[in-house]
């Protein structure tokens, strides 16, 4: 049964009004939500705000490294420290190591760039931040909806955004309702804004809609996969940071890890690949396995636990590939745009300020009795803003760095020491990462070694800490437009990539009763990192978002 149909039958939708509906309860749309209390409460005014958060909780799909320059939160809630922010821990030690095989090399910190330092910067749980910042916004009077994910975008005749609906609950897997059936609800508002991460589904068709990646580079994208580890008291260094490139990977693949020290003797590691990368048989969860076995880093994690694991798609192509922020009714904020700074490898102070001038931008519209026009105050307010400074100064570093290990490193440094990152040019992005993947005859398969169960993992292991959650009997929410074309051409021209760029086997390729190939769909694995929606050589498979709480609920990740 369509949409079209359900509503025929069951409609209308309830409907509620709003001054601004966010899309996304991470650290872009709270921070936001909060900025436009904070402005109507100077004011004297009344702003109606809803967050919208797909998540059963706000921070249950939030996943980061992370470190957090404390800017941006200082901006905007100056007493974040006597408040209980959750930034305990300061960093106290830079590491920068280049791995081989059987050694680790450390760059000399004179030899850093700036972007390279993290002085007065906290290594943080995103989640709990986020967390806390929804209890800033609750006390200002933001409602804020977990469970609810945004699944349609409303618009008005004039073909302006009017607002969103909720997607339906009790959908049956045939697309019938259940004995459960709950239609979804529409939130109207003057402005909605759209913060929903990295690849977010909405983000997606506005641009195609409104045409906002007009003139832009293509977005680029990186895979970053998480554990969180209790480590033996004896080996934690609260505050210590490391940094790493070189093996695993080939030095024509762009990545490197992260390896972070906070309290309770917990440390987070990670691995970020490009996705850029060319080789099919490549599998990012396996490179993250086996860079843990490299002798300078398993040291950390021997007698330790592992507690949590995560993956999540990282916006990386910086300002060159920034869309068109702003549309009739709207504007896109975070990740869902591509704030992050790739060369700090930090987005959320970037999500944070990105969040409050798009705020600022609505207020004044509303302060006006505008609405459902473009607020083209906040991509000019971006443009003057130390955001823009700071994007410009990074916005060669993945393109030099996606030239290979060795090239990339050198021009990099030359960029951000000699340049300062303000050489007299820009480097551009000339191709989606879904058209580099090379067919499988042009590659070398990679054979990767068996998981131990002490310090490498498999797949299903991982997914069932991670606590991610899909009702069985509801539609899969990894649609593809055409199924022939799984095997007609990605099995058979690219060795089925779809299996090894899932970081949570949700993609298999099984024999059917007649001795076929064909594609199995393990929804209910999915941690929403949005990598197939990116790296499908063919474009194939579209994301959507699944029935409200579904996914991972990650505790402290």
């Amino acid at each position: 049964m369509t949409q079209t149909n359900i509503l025929e039958q069951y409609g209308p939708r309830d409907t509620m009004e709003y001054d601004v509906v966010v899309v996304g309860g991470g650290p872009a749309g709270l921070s936001a939500a909060i900025r436009l209390k904070q402005l109507a409460a100077d004011k004297g005014r009344e702003v109606s705000v809803c967050v919208l958060e797909k998540g059963g909780e706000l921070g249950a799909h939030i996943l980061s490294g992370a470190i957090m320059d404390p800017r941006a939160l200082t901006e905007l809630i100056p007493n974040w420290k006597e408040l209980g922010a959750p930034l305990h821990t300061e960093v106290t030690e830079d590491r920068i190591l280049f791995l081989t095989e059987s050694k680790a090399i450390r760059t000399p910190n004179f030899m850093l760039p700036a972007c390279f330092e993290n002085h007065g910067n906290y290594i943080i749980s995103l989640a709990s931040v986020v967390r806390w910042l929804g209890q800033q916004a609750e006390a200002l009077g933001v409602e804020i909806f977990p469970g609810f994910p945004a699944a349609e975008i409303l618009y008005n005749d004039d073909g302006a955004v009017q607002g969103v609906a909720t997607g339906n609950l009790g959908i049956k897997r045939d697309g019938q309702p259940g004995p459960a059936f709950q239609l979804g609800m529409e939130l109207h508002a003057k402005y909605t804004l759209f913060a929903e991460g990295s690849r977010g589904h909405l983000g997606q068709q506005l641009m195609a809609k409104y045409d906002l990646n007009q003139g832009k580079d293509p977005q680029s994208y990186g895979i970053g996969i998480k554990e969180l580890w209790e480590v033996d008291p004896s080996k934690h260094q609260p505050g210590l940071v490391i940094h790493t490139t070189g093996w695993p990977l080939d030095s024509k693949t762009y990545g490197g890890s992260f390896l972070y020290h906070l309290e309770n003797n917990q440390v987070m590691v990670g691995y970020v690949v490009g996705l850029n990368y060319q080789n099919p048989y490549l599998s990012p969860y396996e490179e993250f396995q086996r860079y843990k076995t490299h002798a300078e880093i398993r040291t950390f994690f021997e007698g330790g636990k592992r507690i949590s694991y995560g993956a999540r798609a990282i916006t990386a192509g910086g300002s060159q590939s920034l869309p068109k922020l702003v549309f009739p009714g709207g504007a896109l904020i975070g990740c869902d745009a591509g704030f992050l700074n790739m060369s700090r490898i930090k987005g959320s102070h970037t999500a944070i300020k990105s969040g409050m001038l798009a705020a600022g931008a609505a207020f004044d519209a509303l302060a006006a009795q505008r609405q459902h026009d473009a607020l083209t105050a906040f991509p000019a307010a971006f443009e003057a803003s130390w955001l823009h400074e700071e994007l410009h100064v990074a916005r060669n570093v993945k393109p030099w760095l996606s030239k290979g290990l060795y090239l990339g490193s050198v021009m990099t440094g030359i960029d951000q020491i000699v340049f300062r990152g303000k050489a007299p040019w820009t480097l551009r992005h000339t191709h989606a990462d879904h058209e580099c993947l090379k067919p499988a005859a042009e590659c070398k398969e990679i054979a990767y070694p068996k998981p131990d169960g002490k310090l490498t993992f498999d797949k299903m292991s991982s997914v069932f800490i991670s606590n991610t959650n899909h009702a069985e009997d509801q539609p899969i929410h990894l649609t593809l437009k055409n199924p022939g074309v799984s095997t007609d051409v990605n099995l058979a021209s690219y060795a089925g990539p779809e299996a090894r760029y899932c970081p949570a086997g949700v993609y298999e390729f099984v024999k059917s009763e007649n001795g076929a190939d064909c594609l199995q769909i393990n929804a209910q694995n999915c941690l929403h990192c949005k990598t197939c929606d990116i790296k499908d050589p063919t474009q194939n498979i579209v994301w959507v978002t699944p029935e409200g709480g579904g996914g991972p609920n990650y505790p402290n990740m």
